[in-house]
């Protein structure tokens, strides 16, 4: 039986029309036609209060924390697309890394993302395309145990970037985005097929 990659693909953006939605979409249709399995994660739909060890002891882990937790355990890789926020990471974003990095019942510290890989990438209206935050993620996945692949990917004037489809106006951009999500099912494919 041959081995199938599940791959997680998210934006640390919460807005409806997030430009970090849209390139990793065209990242995750990468991996899909790379042959894996991809899962859309919105972390909207997964609110999840700020991490407070002291609220945990009151009330319990958060049920969308858990239920995070549980998504990332079921994945193998990972594909996650970063607005900049001050030079960094969304606090939705570094939030919910923190939740899902804790400890938790059977899940033991750091567990859903040791071993996964990982592609990253950030777009923004910005001529940097929100490169700044990415050497942040690079390194709070990487102490997590995530193989972050060396290619990134920061699309400026993302605002312009995109047609009415999410698809890159830019060919080669486009196809770019698509193999990084499509190298992320080759390693993995390398590591466990």
């Amino acid at each position: 039986m041959s081995y199938t990659p599940k791959i997680l693909a998210f934006a640390g953006s919460l807005r409806a029309q997030s430009h970090n939605k849209k390139v990793v979409g065209v990242a995750a249709e990468g991996a899909r036609k790379a042959g894996a399995e991809v899962t859309f994660l919105n972390l909207k739909d997964l609110p999840m209060p700020i991490y407070d060890a002291d609220l945990v002891e009151e009330h319990g882990f958060d049920r969308n924390a858990t239920e995070f937790q549980q998504i990332l355990l079921a994945h193998d890789g990972l594909l996650i697309a970063s607005p900049e926020y001050n030079a960094s990471l969304p606090a939705a974003l570094k939030n919910a890394i923190d939740w899902a990095s804790r400890a938790n019942g059977e899940v033991k510290l750091g567990a859903t993302f040791k071993g996964k890989v990982a592609g990253i990438m950030s777009a923004s209206p910005g001529s940097f395309g929100g490169i700044r935050c990415l050497s942040h993620l690079r390194a709070i996945l990487s102490i997590l145990g995530v193989f972050v692949l060396p290619d990134e990917f920061a699309i400026s004037a993302a605002h312009e970037a995109f047609d009415d489809n999410g698809l890159h106006k830019d060919e080669k951009m486009h196809s770019l985005l698509e193999q990084h999500g499509a190298n992320v099912v080759e390693i993995l494919k390398k590591m466990r097929g």
